[in-house]
């Protein structure tokens, strides 16, 4: 079990996900991010731009790593000064979220937050520097520290700057 220094819940403090729910967390995700960036894009932003709990929305565009097609998907909009932060938590589950693959291989995004599109360069952080922006990952959406309790795996986090033009 791997723990992490900055990380305040511990593994036997969090619900766990069971093997046998994970397909149908994954299709109710889904599911529920399409329409989330249907109606997020169609309205500007103006319909659907928060998440259960009042967590600000963004919708990220990336390209697929093997198809090479267009993806979107909605995320909590994580402003740091004028960039923005990406976590690939996927609720702690112990698999990173396709979304961070397509980043990976296509680091040029774009992410439309505030009635705003704009194109970003992301960078996935290194350890040090995850550290050291976990309490305001924290500040936005508290849960973070829960899913990275949940799970060994190491819950990526990407910088994102706006591209200079």
């Amino acid at each position: 079990m791997v723990e992490y220094d900055y990380v305040t819940k511990k593994r036997a403090d969090v619900r766990t996900i069971k093997d046998s729910q994970v397909p149908a967390i994954r299709f109710v995700m889904r599911w529920v991010t399409k329409l989330n960036v249907a109606v997020f894009r169609a309205s500007k932003g103006r319909l659907m731009n928060k998440f259960i709990g009042g967590y600000a929305v963004c919708i990220v565009t990336t390209v697929g790593a093997k198809s090479g097609k267009i993806r979107r998907i909605a995320l909590i909009h994580l402003p740091h000064g004028d960039n923005k932060l990406l976590v690939a938590s996927q609720g702690g589950m112990d698999k990173s979220p396709v979304w961070y693959h397509n980043i990976v291989a296509h680091p040029k995004i774009q992410i439309m937050a505030d009635g705003e599109e704009k194109t970003y360069i992301a960078r996935q952080v290194d350890d040090e520097e995850k550290a050291t922006l976990w309490p305001n990952l924290l500040s936005m959406y508290p849960d973070f520290d829960e899913y990275q309790a949940r799970t060994d795996r190491n819950i990526p986090v990407f910088s994102c700057r706006p591209e200079a033009t």
